[in-house]
Order: structure tokens, then C-alpha cells, then sequence
């Protein structure tokens, strides 16, 4: 039986099934839908589109108010305001301290409250202990935006957390937009302006966590944004994203998450981004039972079933990855790389061992090293030595790069149609080699459009080589460590496929329901529903079950049998009960009338010894021949209903062997599924079976998918298994049905 994740729903996930019907009829949407149409409902009364939070002044604000302002030394406030004061002129506001006993702070006049302050603030700066109380001055005031500093809010258990639903409430009352509480001064930091090129805009939840990417500047790569979103009692990871993706300066979006608020929000963020082809690269941490305690205890939110993330962030192209260093290295390539002209990689290098590591990497992570042709490898030869290998990975041998030839093979390697990518490892600095080639690798570069990317393997990281050649260029891609350069060039490649061939999941989103959900409604009833009940409720969503009838006697059960045809199949069943073939309560392969009388007295014996009340034994048609398959619904604590499939049976709990996705998805995604399961060559037919219904199969997935969206958190948890798919064209039928109802 599938897993079922147990808590209550975030009330922005809760499903509202009273909405069905109620919502507006489906409608074209373009890739950047208008704002106006942000109110769109889904069949359960969900939001299908992001609205956008207007944050221009937040970032570049006219007025600041610093409540808590000090200059008195020694105070931990001082060097905040400090900091404050330089960030204001930086960006061209008028900044007002705030302070009851104060008449100035830095030079600059200070008032007693927000209620003296002299013009509407577009951002006010709490440093104070107790935010609550100001928020409501600044609502009076007309503020627009605050940041709350102060920590003791939900990372701190039970007493913090209904603090923050406190502070929270009176920032929803108020209509101003609350940073924090818990955040830091990350947003006003100092950002270079001499960079040029798209920029990376950084979110993170723990300040500390973003320094790797933030320092990257000193390395020429552009920052545009800092949101550090602390607890998140307002303004979230989602809303930033929203807004970065509609920032024409912006070519890469990174965060570091420990906990997302709403998962619905994220998926409508992360779809947004996706539109524009905005790519987001993210740190999730809470992969292990230890870092989600951690995470929640930081920040005091929900990590989330982690495959479930996992495979809602694949479903709407958030590239994760695993440690800092592949955060900055994957956000700045894919910020400033090229839309690729192909998916080929060449491996250069100056050594065979070399190559072959790299290709060996290369290959593994799923890149494509095409084997160029006899007439390229020609050309090749004419400056790199005959018994040298150049089909990719290409050795040069090491002596061609000192002269005219490294450029000359360089240039024949970007010439070929094939290749879009050319990767050239350097293990370590070898002067004056290494900086000849260096520099006709920067010089290429500049000459093509297609990528080039060099890994600098030397640990010390001085060599002018490195830090004036490579990392002076814009065009050449310079990584310290093979395994961040596959990671990112894999990013990049996947990106782009993704957002060539993107359809939003939201626009294919039912908004009215089905006529088969008046019919589920009849059929549902608290807790876990009976065999029998629960095809009902497949039936009701035309999903194909085996011919059956409940029956109460052993001559029903014979006169049963007799209408399904033999041989037949017969089962106890009632309400909650599981695992029927545990405790003998499952009889297959019967083929005659006695059979079926000795099934039915052995049946119903045993369930009187177990103590399971009947409502009846199942007499079911017996389907053999097929992939036994498992479809299966939960209800996860961040993104509301979630759709397993995978392979079933018996050993669907030994073999783990599913692939999840967060409704809505389409028929794309669906066949998406199925390919990531191991066993996916089952379906295709082996040792001498034939292919099987995949077709059947998809739609089973997507009729289940309706199922969950339109019956929202009434449907608890749904699990079919086996579900029988037939060989090709002949269908798929639901054996089994488990489902557990509120």
C-alpha cells in the first residue's frame, strides 16, 4: 500500500471542493499572461497563475525609515544603521531615522516615531526587539514595505510560531509587505557596477548560505538582487522569483531553500520562470531526515516528502543541485551561456588519461559525446600526430597547443555541426602551454556562438592563466573542479530542451469538474473504503476494473461466478481492511462450482477468526496476462495531492520503483513518468512478451489525476495495485483498489 503522509494541509493547499463548477471556462494564455488574469481558479479553487508583487521599492526605494536607529557606540544597531545610511545614498534615497530619545543619528534629524515621519516611506527597517506593534503605525502611515529583523519568531518552536502567526496576521490586515522576521541585511548590500552581462539574482533563506554566490562578483560575475528571506511570514521564496523572472536584467535565478512556505506557490512561481525561460537554480536542503529536522528547527517551516520535491522541481525545470559550490558555478553558467545550436559535447585535452576521465564523467551524467566524422578527424590529424585519438575526446598530445596549431584544432572542433559545447580540462598550470592555450581558448570564444568551457584543475588558483585569461573573459565558462563543469553543462543543455518544448501544467488545468465527480460524491465515506467501494470509485472515473459481483452466500457466489466466467477470483471484502493475501483472504484461479462454495464457507471462516466484519465476498473475473503496474494518490503537507506510479504487485514496497508528479500535469508528463521508472523495459516487452498498453496505461495516470484534483484533500489517499496493463491495445484494468477517505 502506498505510503500515506499524515498532518494537516496548509489552509492556501486546502482543496475546496464546493468551488467545482464555479470556475471560469478554459481560455488561451500566452507565455506571460497579463496580471489581470492572475485570479483564474482550478476545479478545486486553487490559483492557476502567479501574480507578480510589484517589489521596484523595495529594492530601489525614494524614502527609508530605520526604526531603531542609532549611532551610539558599541550598539549592535549602529553598525546596521551605518550600513543603512551608505546603502540609501547608494541607491538614491532619503533616509529617516527612527528613535523615541534621539534628535539625530549620523547627522541626519531622527523622529520619535513613524507616525512624525515627514513623507510616506516606501521601506521601513525594524530594529527593534518586538516588530508587531510598529506595523500597525506603519499602516497608518501608508509604508509599503518592512523588514523585520528580529529572531525568536517560529525557529524556535510552538511559542515563537503563534508569535509569527501573530505578526502575521497584522501584516495581512495592514496591506504592507513584511521581509522576515529573521532575515538579515543581505538586501542591502554592496553590489559591483562595472559588471556587465546578465546578472544572477540570489534568494536565500539563511544569509550565510548565499555568500559563495554573492562573492562570485569578484570573479566578474554580475549580482543584481539579494532577498534573504528569513521565517517568511510575508514575502517568500515565490514571490521573489516571480518578480526576478520578469526582470529583463536577470539571466539566472538561485536559491538556497531550507523550508518552502507553499508548495502550490512555488509551482505557480517556478512555472512563471519557466514561461520566460528563466532558469532557477536551487539548494533544497532536507534530502536525509537529519537536514529536514534541521531546516524546520531554522526556520520553522515544512521541507516537504523530499522525492515529492524533487519531482515537482524536475516537473517545472528548477535545476536542483546538492552543494554550494555547484550553486554558484551552474546559476553563472547558465546566466550567461548562450542558447546551445547543439547538445554535443567535444572533450579537448592535452592528455589521453585526461579525456578519458572526463568523457568517462561526461557520459555517465547523460551528456552526449558524438563521434565526429572521418573527414573532421582528418582535418585534425594534420596538426595532431596520427595515433593520437581524436573521435572525442580529442588528445592533442600536448605539443600542438605551444604554436599556431592549438588555435588552428580549436576552431576545427567549434566548426563541427555536431558539437555545441567544447570542454577543455587543464589538470594544471604548465607555463608557457597552458597560457598559450588559455588564451586561444578565450580568443575561439569570442568567435563563436556556441559554448566553451575550461576546468582550471590547479589547486592554488593564482596563475595569471587563470585569473587574468580565463577569468577575464565573458564567453569562456572557467570551473575549478570536473564535477561542477558536468553538472552545469548538463544544467544548461537540460534547461534549454525543457524551455523549447515547455507547456504550462496550469494551462491544462481543468477548471470546471467532470461529470464523474457528482458520481464520486455519492460513493464517498469517512475512512477507508471497502474493495469493492473503491472500484466504484474507478468506475466512476471510467477507469476499467474486472467483472465482478459482492455476494453474501455461497450460492450467490456460485451463480456469480457463472456470470463472470471461470476461472474467477474471490476476496473478502469490507471497510479497512488491507493486505487481504496476509491473512488468506484472497482465493485466485478457481474454476468450478464446488471451488467457489469451499472459497466462500474458507473465506468467510477466516474473517470470523480475524475479526474483519463483512460486507460481502468479491467474485471477480481473472485477469492473467500483463505488467502488473501501481497508481496511486497521497496528500503531501506542501503541494495538497501527489500521483505515484511504478511498478506494482507484491513487491512494490521491496522494489520502490515509482515516479511521482504534482497535478495538474499532462499527457507529456505522464509518458515522462513512466520513462524514469527502472523497470520501464517491462513495458516494452522481454524475453519474448510482448510491448504492453502504454497508451491505456497514460490514461489511467492522467483519469487518476482528475480524480485527485477534483476530490482535493476528501481523497486522503488512493492506491491501485495491481493494476493490470494488457498487452498492446487491450487496455489496462484495476485489480486492486485501496482508498482512504475524509
Amino acid at each position: 500500500m502506498l505510503g500515506s503522509t499524515h498532518g494537516t494541509l496548509t489552509s492556501g493547499l486546502r482543496a475546496r471542493v464546493v468551488a467545482c463548477g464555479d470556475g471560469p471556462r478554459n481560455a488561451v494564455h500566452e507565455a506571460a499572461r497579463p496580471a489581470a488574469s492572475a485570479g483564474d481558479l482550478d476545479v478545486s479553487g486553487r490559483p492557476l497563475y502567479a501574480p507578480v508583487p510589484d517589489l521596484d521599492r523595495f529594492f530601489r526605494p525614494s524614502s527609508v525609515a530605520v526604526v531603531g536607529a542609532s549611532d551610539a557606540e558599541g550598539r549592535p544597531n549602529t553598525g546596521i544603521t551605518r550600513q543603512l545610511v551608505d546603502w540609501a545614498a547608494r541607491v538614491g534615497a532619503r533616509l529617516h531615522p527612527v528613535h523615541p530619545t534621539r534628535t539625530s543619528v549620523f547627522g541626519i534629524d531622527c523622529f520619535p516615531s513613524v507616525r512624525a515621519l515627514p513623507e510616506t516611506v516606501d521601506l521601513a527597517v525594524l530594529l527593534i526587539s518586538d516588530p508587531l506593534p510598529v506595523i500597525e503605525e506603519l499602516a497608518e502611515v501608508k509604508a509599503k514595505f518592512a523588514v523585520a529583523f528580529a529572531s525568536g519568531y517560529a525557529e524556535t518552536g510552538q511559542e515563537g510560531a503563534a508569535a509569527q502567526a501573530r505578526l502575521a496576521a497584522a501584516v495581512e490586515r495592514s496591506g504592507i509587505r513584511l521581509l522576515g522576521p529573521n532575515t538579515n541585511l543581505n538586501a542591502f548590500e554592496e553590489f559591483r557596477d562595472d559588471l556587465e552581462g546578465p546578472a544572477i539574482a540570489l534568494i536565500t533563506q539563511s544569509g550565510h548560505q548565499g555568500r559563495p554566490v554573492f562573492t562570485l562578483q569578484e570573479l566578474g560575475i554580475r549580482l543584481s538582487h539579494w532577498a534573504p528571506t528569513g521565517n517568511e511570514a510575508d514575502l517568500e521564496t515565490a514571490d521573489f522569483i516571480s518578480y526576478f523572472a520578469e526582470r529583463p536584467e536577470v539571466g539566472a535565478i538561485a536559491c538556497y531553500v531550507e523550508g518552502l512556505k507553499d508548495g502550490r506557490s512555488f509551482l505557480l512561481a517556478a512555472d512563471r520562470a519557466a514561461r520566460r525561460g528563466v532558469p532557477v537554480v536551487a539548494v533544497k536542503v532536507g534530502r536525509t531526515d537529519t537536514g529536514a529536522r534541521t531546516a524546520a528547527s531554522h526556520t520553522g517551516k515544512l521541507t516537504g516528502a523530499d522525492t515529492v520535491v524533487d519531482a515537482a522541481m524536475r516537473q517545472y525545470g528548477v535545476i536542483r543541485v546538492d552543494g554550494l559550490d555547484e550553486l554558484q558555478d551552474t546559476a553563472a553558467l547558465l546566466a550567461r551561456a548562450r542558447r546551445p545550436v547543439s547538445d554535443g559535447v567535444a572533450v579537448y585535452s592535452i592528455s589521453g588519461g585526461t579525456g578519458a576521465h572526463f568523457a568517462d564523467l561526461a557520459t555517465a551524467a547523460g551528456l552526449r559525446l558524438p563521434r565526429l566524422s572521418d573527414a573532421r578527424q582528418a582535418e585534425l590529424h594534420q596538426w595532431i600526430p596520427s595515433y593520437l585519438n581524436v573521435s572525442n575526446p580529442i588528445d592533442n598530445g600536448g605539443h600542438p597547443v605551444g604554436d599556431w596549431r592549438g588555435r588552428r584544432i580549436i576552431d576545427s572542433i567549434l566548426a563541427d555541426p555536431d558539437v555545441g559545447v567544447l570542454i577543455c580540462p587543464i589538470t594544471g598550470p604548465f607555463p608557457p602551454m597552458s597560457d598559450r592555450l588559455a588564451q586561444d581558448l578565450v580568443d575561439a570564444a569570442e568567435a563563436t556562438d556556441k559554448l566553451v568551457c575550461v576546468v582550471w584543475g590547479s589547486p592554488v588558483g593564482t596563475e595569471a592563466a587563470y585569473r587574468d585569461t580565463l577569468l577575464g573573459s565573458s564567453r569562456v565558462a572557467t570551473f575549478r573542479t570536473f564535477g561542477n563543469c558536468v553538472t552545469a553543462v548538463r544544467a544548461h543543455l537540460s534547461h534549454h530542451r525543457f524551455t523549447a518544448h515547455y507547456r504550462s501544467p496550469f494551462d491544462e488545468a481543468p477548471r470546471t469538474c467532470s461529470p464523474s465527480f457528482r458520481k464520486a460524491q455519492a460513493l464517498l465515506r469517512p475512512g477507508q473504503l471497502s474493495e469493492h467501494a473503491a472500484k466504484s470509485l474507478l468506475r466512476a472515473y471510467g477507469i476499467r476494473v474486472p467483472r465482478e459481483q459482492l455476494v453474501t452466500s455461497a450460492a450467490a457466489a456460485v451463480r456469480a461466478a457463472a456470470l463472470v466466467g471461470y476461472p474467477v477470483v474471490m476476496k473478502a471484502s469490507a471497510p479497512q481492511l488491507a493486505h487481504k493475501t496476509e491473512l488468506g483472504l484472497v482465493k485466485i484461479g478457481l474454476t468450478s462450482a464446488s471451488q467457489v462454495r469451499d472459497a466462500y464457507r474458507e473465506l468467510t471462516d477466516i474473517a470470523r477468526y480475524e475479526g474483519v466484519d463483512l460486507d460481502g465476498v468479491l467474485v471477480c473475473q481473472m485477469v492473467e496476462r500483463g505488467v502488473e503496474m501501481v497508481v496511486g494518490v497521497t496528500q503531501d503537507e506542501l503541494f495538497g495531492p501527489t500521483v505515484t506510479v511504478g511498478l506494482g504487485g507484491v513487491l512494490v514496497e521491496v522494489l520502490h520503483d515509482t515516479a511521482v508528479r504534482v497535478p495538474p500535469f499532462g499527457e507529456d508528463q505522464a509518458r515522462a513518468m513512466l520513462t524514469e521508472l527502472r523497470g520501464h523495459a517491462l513495458l516494452e516487452g522481454v524475453r519474448g512478451g510482448p510491448p504492453v498498453d502504454v497508451d491505456a496505461l497514460v490514461e489511467v495516470v492522467l483519469r487518476v489525476q482528475r480524480m485527485a484534483l477534483e476530490l482535493g484533500d476528501q481523497l486522503s489517499e488512493l492506491d491501485v495495485n495491481p493494476l493490470m496493463v494488457l498487452p498492446r491495445g487491450q487496455g489496462a484494468v484495476a485489480l486492486d483498489a485501496l482508498a482512504v477517505c475524509r
